[in-house]
């Protein structure tokens, strides 16, 4: 099967992507000459723009690309980029995605400052606009988010993270944001409320297939992806593992959750760990969940009359199981 590209899937929407970049950039525009800088830097470092390309095929596929489209767009890259900066200085990370963080290079205070700047500037948006249902849509999300990201922290500390709380937290942390990008886009192109769920429910099954894929990638179940073991170091319960230690004895369980407590920073632990997961059947039991939150996505788009944008909308939801990062 021949790798899709991204090129290839924002074909549709691509006079669109290039006038909303521009827009974008207008957006983030002020007159406080350090605050500009840092607009700047944000701007630059944007990856491959999946949110807004999820926003702008689901307006497609559900009715019109509006004006409100790339308000919708916008609102969600604003929000999102001010969780993002404000998790930086949480963990106290130096980097995001191969480049320096906002509070790496311009220290804490300023970095919450510009997170809530951002903030802001999603809101004024919507409101001046009269976009209150789409930003209503996207503040959902963002509590899900918090939500989903304490109850990690709360359950982290036990290291006793069932299946089902396992689901909720990806479904809070990851697939909210994908399921809101797909709910305003549909909500920004006229279409029912009916279509609006259906398109958020979509999202949802993306977003936590999109999850378990990440999660693989912890165990080398792609030649490339992030450096091995992080979400062990971490002592992050991940699917692979939940389920390795669901197969195991109360003895093995223990001794496992004792190795991941007291010594996930020797890399021969994290090796240790890696092997078990693999051997209990961990990988295979993720990859297949994974593949039904696929299917089911696939099959709920199904229901949507054929057009460019769906099958563009198909495709990404096929790159983003089948990447190799």
């Amino acid at each position: 099967m021949t790798q899709i590209t991204v090129k290839e899937i924002q074909a549709p929407i691509a006079s669109e992507m290039t006038a909303f970049e521009k827009k974008f950039r207008q957006s983030m525009q002020t007159r406080v000459m350090l605050l500009d800088k840092i607009m700047g830097y944000i701007i630059k470092r944007k990856g491959k723009q999946m949110r807004p390309m999820f926003v702008f095929l689901s307006a497609g596929t559900t009715g019109e690309i509006s004006e409100s489209t790339y308000r919708g767009a916008a609102l969600i890259e604003l929000l999102h980029t001010a969780t993002l900066v404000h998790d930086d200085v949480v963990d106290d990370a130096n980097y995001r995605r191969g480049f320096f963080s906002i509070n790496a290079l311009w220290k804490n205070k300023i970095a919450v400052l510009v997170g809530d700047y951002l903030l802001s500037r999603g809101l004024l948006l919507s409101i001046d606009n009269g976009d209150t249902h789409l930003l209503k849509i996207v503040s959902e999300a963002v509590r899900e988010m918090s939500e989903g990201e304490l109850l990690q922290i709360e359950k982290a500390r036990h290291l006793d993270i069932t299946e089902e709380v396992y689901f909720e937290i990806i479904k809070q942390k990851t697939a909210s944001l994908i399921a809101s990008c797909c709910a305003v886009g549909a909500a920004s192109s006229g279409a029912s409320e009916e279509i609006v769920k259906k398109m958020k429910d979509f999202g949802l099954k993306v977003g936590m297939a999109f999850q378990i894929k990440d999660d693989l990638f912890d165990y080398g179940a792609d030649e490339i992806g992030k450096p091995l073991g992080i979400d062990i170091k971490e002592k992050k319960m991940t699917l692979p593992l939940i389920y390795a230690l669901s197969q195991s004895s109360w003895i093995e369980r223990k001794k496992i959750i004792f190795k991941i407590r007291n010594k996930s920073h020797k890399p021969k632990v994290v090796r240790e760990v890696i092997d078990y997961v693999k051997q209990s059947g961990g990988l295979d039991y993720a990859t297949s969940v994974m593949n039904r939150f696929y299917e089911e996505a696939l099959a709920m788009l199904d229901e949507f009359p054929s057009s460019e944008y769906k099958d563009s909308l198909s495709k990404m939801v096929t790159y983003t199981i089948k990447r190799s990062k």
